[in-house]
């Protein structure tokens, strides 16, 4: 049991009066944008991908280790008792 053309067409037919032409203008322009975007992102996640796999930079200095080290935040310091 499936699906016949008029079947589709009716249910397309009661879709556009509940919603409308603009609207579903609209939803149809977002849903482009949002595959766009996705296809975009997939592009960049697989050249960031290619990038990481590049050389690391150099390993830092003995003498920088000791400013990240005064850089950095004890959280449990900053909780309330």
């Amino acid at each position: 049991m499936g699906f016949s053309t008029t079947h589709l067409l009716i249910f397309l037919v009661i879709i556009v009066v509940i919603f409308g032409t603009k609207k579903l203008r609209n939803i149809g322009a977002d849903l482009g944008g949002a595959v766009k975007g996705f296809k975009d992102g997939m592009k960049d996640g697989t050249e960031k991908a290619a990038d990481a796999a590049a050389p690391a930079a150099p390993a830092q200095q003995v003498g920088s280790a000791s400013v990240a080290a005064k850089e950095t935040i004890d959280v449990e310091a900053k909780t309330k008792v």
